[in-house]
């Protein structure tokens, strides 16, 4: 049944807050949502940059409540809207979606709710949106908020570019005194200022938070025996829930079998397999204790449990942004968690040949090769990882001492003048060739580039010899990685001198580069702490556990939509025993305390009856 739209009581003196409370449950707003929520209400334009976790959704779900009439929500996902709807519908919020996978008659009937003013927030991907009879028909409707989504996909820097997403970039003239939130966890200053230009031609605010996750320990190893390797990961972790991510939907299968022969409950995930399948092995990674998801990167958006102890990367991925999306779905609770990947020379070889596959312009092309090399010395890089990797996005740190380079250091060798040798190939080329070239340069390839440009008349011409190709490269990336250097992955792919490099060339500063690929698995493991999350009784947060789960089913919705994780631990720890103290759990909004509050109470009366006995 579709649940009737809910509505914020005029008199509420904040009534964002009111609707935070009453529908969704929670007491206060985290880091960032006010003031997104409060820029939107107020007309303004947002561009919203959170990590994973952080409460993107509803920074445009509240809003929508509070100023009613219709959302429009744009997701490049299908699976992503229907979970999205399925967990609004059960917090009492008229929500819909239109899309491909659905029956027609379920797809008419949902659009007569939105044309009669029922819904409140309407789910659709970006291609069904931006056809000419949709278009017509939403603005005759009551349009009063726009949200974007993965907004990422829209920018020709990202990495993830999709050209359906282009054609947002009309939604501004289309919709001109609508305000527009887009969302994204993963976009560098590059990213960014595109996303800004093509959506909102530079007048929006932009609300960035901090990509910092100290709780999640870094670590990089050399492939050795892969599946040695994670079996001994895994084992230290035993009996908490984690993700290992493959590259191919073959390989998820052979690891999750692998681990399970060796006694871990390890249950595949990919594209490949029925919904149903997949749903059902989502269903008990949410709900069981000490479940291993081994998936392919189909899996991950839009789940909310708080509790995952590690992300594993059996293979590199295909940028920085990937990897820190992906790294993020780990120690949501704040508790410790890892983020570990084997990486080797295979990966780099892999990885090329995906991008040069790719059916995509030599420009584009270009910008992910330059995205990769950029991935590649976080991984080859001996200092600090964290550095490196908030440097990416824009911020600035300390050694973290969280990270296999602090707490283990990797055998290092000072390269001041290797890299004086690359910095003085660069000037004299101008500072706009990209790594390849240098390296030519540097090797004294006499290439057609070299010679047509005279760059084999330069005093840096075959002044690298003495060094192998694959020492120059990695010397490079590790500058890059390290900020000596700059990569303009958004012009023309040109490594150009930072002011860091600049310090050195002038003897203000020094470099030390790693000696051989990091072989760093045994020194974490003598670092590694067991920490979770401490509750009373673990056996009742079971019990609740298996109540989401049924009502799941029951609903034929995922697990996650009924209650977080987060959520069941506050009960657990809580213990209600009326329907006042379930209000007050964290994340029990009017309609979920009206739907699930007696089936939840019953099962802790229960639970502890039978403690008493």
């Amino acid at each position: 049944m579709q649940p009737s739209a809910v509505s914020v009581p005029s008199g509420a003196q904040d009534p964002k807050r009111r609707v935070l409370k009453d529908v969704f449950g929670f007491d206060d707003f985290r880091p960032g949502q006010a003031d997104a929520m409060e820029a939107l209400l107020a007309g303004r334009h947002v561009l919203t940059v959170m990590p994973t976790g952080a409460g993107k959704s509803l920074c445009y779900q509240v809003p929508a409540l509070v100023l009613g009439g219709l959302t429009v929500v744009v997701s490049p996902l299908v699976a992503l809207m229907q979970d999205q709807v399925a967990a609004l519908r059960l917090a009492g919020v008229a929500a819909d979606t239109i899309n491909s996978s659905i029956e027609r008659d379920a797809n008419v009937a949902a659009w007569r709710r939105v044309a009669a003013g029922e819904t409140r927030l309407l789910y659709l991907a970006p291609e069904r949106l931006m056809t000419e009879r949709m278009l017509d028909a939403l603005s005759r409707l009551d349009v009063r908020l726009i949200a974007i989504d993965e907004a990422h996909c829209i920018s020709q820097w990202g990495p993830a570019f999709r050209p359906e997403y282009a054609d947002l970039s009309q939604l501004r003239g289309i919709f001109p005194n609508v305000p527009i939130i887009a969302l994204t966890a993963t976009a560098d200053e590059t990213t960014r200022a595109d996303i800004a230009a093509r959506l909102f031609d530079g007048q929006v605010k932009t609300l960035v938070l901090g990509f910092d996750r100290p709780n999640i320990k870094l670590a990089i190893e050399a492939r050795q025996d892969g599946k040695r390797q994670l079996l001994a990961f895994v084992k230290r972790h035993a009996g908490r829930s984690g993700i290992v991510y493959c590259l191919s939907r073959k390989k998820t299968e052979e690891t999750a079998q692998f681990l399970d022969k060796n006694g871990i409950r390890a249950l595949p995930y990919h594209a490949g397999m029925t919904k149903e399948a997949r749903d059902a092995n989502q269903n008990s990674f949410m709900t069981e204790s000490g479940v291993v998801m081994v998936a392919t990167i189909a899996f991950g958006m839009g789940i909310d449990k708080p509790d995952v102890a590690y992300v594993f990367h059996t293979d590199m991925p295909g940028s920085l942004e990937a990897y820190y999306q992906e790294i993020g779905r780990a120690g949501r609770d704040g508790q410790s968690a890892e983020a570990h990947m084997l990486f080797g020379l295979g990966d780099i070889r892999m990885r090329r040949m995906f991008i040069d596959d790719e059916e995509s312009s030599a420009e584009h092309k270009r910008r992910a090769h330059g995205r990769l090399n950029t991935l590649i010395g976080y991984c080859e890089t001996a200092q600090c990882r964290r550095q490196i990797l908030l440097a990416y996005f824009g911020e600035s740190a300390e050694p973290c001492g969280n990270c296999d380079n602090c707490l283990s250091q990797a055998p290092r060798a000072d390269g001041t003048a290797e890299a004086r040798i690359i910095f003085a190939a660069i000037s004299e080329t101008g500072e706009r060739f990209g790594p390849s070239h240098i390296v030519d340069v540097l090797l004294g390839h006499e290439t057609q580039k070299i010679v047509d440009r005279g760059h084999d008349r330069l005093a840096s011409f075959g002044s690298g010899r003495a060094q192998k190709k694959t020492f120059w490269q990695s010397l490079i990336r590790q500058l890059v990685a390290n900020g000596y250097l700059t990569l303009d992955i958004g012009g023309h792919g040109g490594v150009s001198i930072a002011d860091l490099g600049h310090a050195l060339r002038r003897g203000e500063a020094t470099f030390a580069y790693r000696v051989e690929p990091p072989r760093i698995g045994r020194g974490t493991a003598r670092l590694a702490e067991e920490m979770g999350v401490e509750l009373r009784d673990t056996a009742l947060l079971a019990t609740l556990k298996a109540v989401r789960l049924r009502l799941a089913k029951e609903r034929q919705v995922p697990a996650y939509v009924i209650f977080s994780d987060r959520t069941l631990i506050d009960m657990a720890e809580r213990g209600p025993r009326d329907l006042d103290a379930f209000a007050e759990v964290n994340g029990v909004g009017a309609a979920k305390l009206r739907d699930f509050g007696r089936a939840f109470l019953d099962a802790i009366a229960a639970h502890s009856d039978r403690s008493v006995e």
